[in-house]
């Protein structure tokens, strides 16, 4: 089934959902049809698996990079040079905004669907609490402020996250750079330099 879910979600990279056929699935992954809806019990059933198998690796790679530099993090300096570092991965360059309209759509699809909305939801508030997690060293080493809880500081990065995929689709949208000033004016608020 892994197979099935690599292959809606390379679809899913390229192509509204609509556009996807099972049985093209079935055919590309080398899976049996009846299988597919065994295991997935509808179409939408394995496009929603996708899609939490889409979201929970795009947030992880993200809570990967920013657990890496956690550990060496010994400064506010050394805070600002992650951000910035970060920056170059999660805001900057043409595959991150198309991953990020790709969480967008997956946000959107759980509005509509119940289930889907209890996994996401679910996969969210795990992703919060790591990042809560990760602050909270930082908080604890006297590098970021401790003036907010932890969680707070790890939600309003993600809204800042998720404010470039709305500044991505405004017909008048920043450039990279604009973006980065506005995000580092933000975090440099939350850090002891």
């Amino acid at each position: 089934m892994q197979a099935v879910l690599e292959a809606v979600a390379l679809h899913l990279m390229t192509a509204d959902e609509n556009l996807i056929r099972i049985p093209e699935i079935c055919e590309e992954s080398g899976v049996n049809y009846g299988s597919v809806y065994h295991h997935f019990g509808s179409r939408e059933g394995v496009i929603d698996a996708a899609y939490i198998k889409m979201f929970n690796e795009f947030m992880d790679e993200d809570i990967a990079f920013i657990r890496e530099a956690v550990d060496s993090i010994q400064s506010g300096a050394d805070v600002m040079a992650a951000f910035a570092r970060f920056g170059e991965t999660a805001i900057m360059g043409q595959e991150r905004a198309e991953r990020r309209m790709i969480r967008a759509r997956i946000v959107a699809a759980a509005a509509t669907r119940p289930q889907l909305k209890v996994s996401i939801g679910l996969s969210q508030n795990r992703i919060t609490n790591e990042l809560s997690d990760l602050f909270a060293i930082l908080q604890e080493r006297g590098v970021i402020k401790d003036h907010l809880p932890a969680r707070t500081i790890a939600t309003v990065v993600q809204v800042v996250l998720i404010g470039r995929v709305l500044d991505d689709i405004s017909i008048n949208p920043l450039t990279n750079d604009e973006f980065r000033d506005g995000a580092t004016f933000l975090f440099l608020s939350l850090v002891n330099l």
